[in-house]
């Protein structure tokens, strides 16, 4: 069972960090972008590189296309991500393809939800916040408490 870790690079990469007992021993890989954390992190896994879209239409189609690569070539059977931008294309093609998607709101997030939420309350297989207060705006959602 292979286990993509989808995530922005910056606190979001930094959130699925703290998670590492859920894919260690495991077969994964990581889907992020091309700042500091995650360069720091291909040192010694395996990451994939997308554009990032930035609410770009045309970025947004490259990494589409870059994350559709990446999927085929990986075919992973579950997708872990705590968002944002990055990895949201990536989401939704697994999830159209088979895998099963879980979602784990941003730390961030107490009172709104975030504009990768409001997508992936509809992709998700499981849809986990890390506040209570989530509850009430998220019907989906199963509290987990802090990754931190």
């Amino acid at each position: 069972m292979k286990i993509c870790l989808a995530a922005s690079a910056g606190g979001h990469l930094t959130e699925l960090l703290q998670l590492e007992k859920a894919w260690q021993g495991k077969e994964h890989f990581f889907v992020s972008d091309k700042r500091l954390n995650a360069l720091d992190l291909a040192k010694k896994e395996n990451v994939y590189f997308l554009n990032c879209p930035r609410r770009n239409p045309v970025n947004l189609l490259i990494n589409f296309a870059q994350a559709i690569s990446v999927f085929f070539r990986e075919k992973p059977a579950i997708v872990i991500s705590t968002g944002a931008d990055t990895a949201i294309p990536f989401c939704i093609i697994a999830k159209i393809f088979g895998s099963k998607v879980i979602f784990i709101e941003s730390f961030c997030r107490i009172k709104e939800k975030s504009l990768s939420g409001k997508i992936m309350q509809h992709f998700s297989d499981l849809f986990l916040v890390q506040w209570r207060e989530n509850l009430n705006f998220y019907n989906k959602a199963e509290f987990c408490g802090s990754v931190f």
